[in-house]
């Protein structure tokens, strides 16, 4: 047997089941080589998410692209042989910002349901139909971009609603899928998929517009998007255990290494333990200090850049690119190296989520502070990539931190933290548009001290009160095995 399946525990009851109703017929793993991921039904679930991911964010940087593309004047000739200037859509700053924004009022205000529902409908489905109607949606765009303004806004909200109802579900698909000896690098590796998604839309966003035509942005995207969604809904379920195709040994590895059995369809969420549980409110912090941190970058560099250097990276695809390119990568290692650091035991779980989330924070903070002492673009530019490399770091601990805490509730809290970073979205480059009214480069860096600060005060918050042990609150009206928490316990 592989090493990670002889690890796991002796006394699945529902695994033994299923294998003798498969006539008792195990399939040895090894069979199974390392390169053929799809072989292990839990390793196929982590790429099928990071392909979701990556569309999401494909669509959601093309987008930008398009509305450019809509709102920019073009050449045409008629049939008499004229050529003259025309432009599909006048909108003005006001309606354009409206179109872009809308999207983020839909999402903001349905992850918290969404990782409620997730735990009620399943976790799979609901992931798989949110991204899929979302798909639906951006076909119909073009058309409906033409029919009318109001009915576009309210299309673009709708994308952002069932988007932001699928994003928790994540979590309520690990708390079922993954083993916690995995999580963190599974996790990592499915999320990667948003920088990767966010180059893919800078880089093919403008191709598709300047030869197929800005209309084809959605039309591509939405079609994709349509397959990704036939295919996860048909391969992936809401349970390994409701898998026809899961081998007998994957099986049983998956349900034995749960620290908590989730056997009811339903979950009854304890709420006010919940939200007055200070380690759920570390991850939050810890979200919202990342996010603030992050969308200040994406959203306010373009202009830093311009107002403080003169330097436009939209003249430069590559560069633009390049933080995302380079988190991406760094993804790919983070979580790999924080559970080989935990399962080889040199660090305990709790040192490996303080570790790399203090520390992302910490390093983070210093670099923005280091970014404003330059008078070099170049300079700027790498802090900020490096910047962005390290989120990577945070990225592999924070967000799957309920897991830990309580894997069964694990949706609504991400759910939770997501919400409210998502509205720094929203307030950080308001809070700019306040702070920059001259273009000065002092008035920048006063932008750039209050996403260090917030990043220092994320990284003590989630020093001092995060956990990685199974809450006592979560332990209720569920099957705790007491070999699988003590030895949870012990470890920690």
């Amino acid at each position: 047997m592989d090493s990670d399946y002889g690890k796991a525990g002796k006394n699945s009851e529902v695994a033994e089941v299923l294998v003798s109703l498969r006539g008792g017929k195990r399939e040895s793993p090894h069979h199974k080589q390392s390169w053929m991921f799809w072989r292990r039904k839990r390793h196929l679930v982590t790429f099928l998410a990071f392909l979701g991911f990556v569309k999401m964010h494909t669509l959601k940087v093309s987008v930008s692209v398009a509305a450019v593309a809509m709102t920019s004047p073009y050449h045409t000739t008629l049939d008499n042989g004229t050529v003259v200037e025309v432009q599909d859509f006048t909108w003005n700053s006001k309606m354009l910002g409206n179109f872009l924004g809308s999207y983020f009022y839909g999402f903001v205000s349905t992850q918290l349901l969404g990782g409620w529902l997730g735990s009620r409908v399943g976790g799979a489905r609901l992931f798989g139909w949110g991204f899929g109607i979302t798909a639906v949606i951006t076909v119909i765009t073009p058309p409906i971009a033409y029919t009318n303004f109001y009915l576009l806004l309210i299309t673009r909200a709708l994308t952002g609603f069932f988007e932001g109802i699928g994003y928790p579900c994540l979590m309520e698909i690990w708390s079922k899928w993954i083993p916690p000896q995995e999580r963190m690098n599974l996790l990592s590796i499915a999320l990667s998929g948003v920088p990767v998604g966010t180059v893919v839309g800078l880089q093919s966003g403008g191709l598709i517009a300047d030869y197929l035509g800005w209309a084809f942005i959605f039309y591509i995207t939405g079609v994709l998007g349509i397959c990704w969604t036939i295919v996860w809904l048909l391969v992936v379920k809401d349970r390994p255990e409701y898998d026809l195709h899961i081998s007998s040994e994957e099986l049983k590895y998956i349900k034995d290494s749960m620290e908590v059995t989730t056997e009811n369809k339903h979950t009854n969420h304890p709420w006010k333990k919940l939200f007055t549980s200070t380690p759920v409110w570390a991850i939050a912090v810890g979200i919202i200090c990342q996010t603030w941190g992050h969308m200040t970058f994406i959203t306010q560099l373009p202009k830093f850049m311009t107002d403080v250097y003169n330097f436009r990276l939209a003249q430069s695809g590559f560069l633009t690119s390049l933080p995302y390119i380079v988190l991406g990568i760094v993804s790919q290692f983070t979580g790999r190296l924080g559970d080989w650091l935990k399962n080889e035991k040199i660090l305990t779980i709790s040192q490996v989520r303080k570790i790399f989330g203090c520390g992302s924070l910490f390093l983070q903070a210093a670099i923005l502070v280091l970014s404003t002492q330059f008078d070099s673009a170049t300079l700027v530019i790498l802090c900020l990539i490096t910047l962005l490399g390290l989120e990577a770091f945070g990225i592999a601990v924070i967000p799957s931190n309920g897991l830990y805490l309580a894997p069964q509730h694990a949706g609504v809290i991400f759910g939770l933290g997501c919400t409210l970073g998502s509205v720094t979205g929203i307030l950080s480059p308001l809070l700019s548009g306040y702070i920059v009214t001259d273009k000065s480069k002092e008035q920048w860096k006063i932008v750039f001290y209050i996403a260090s600060g917030l990043y220092v005060f994320g990284g003590i918050f989630y020093g001092l009160f995060s956990s990685s042990k199974l809450q006592p609150w979560a332990k209720d009206n569920n099957n705790v095995p007491g070999h699988k928490e003590d030895h949870i316990n012990n470890t920690l």
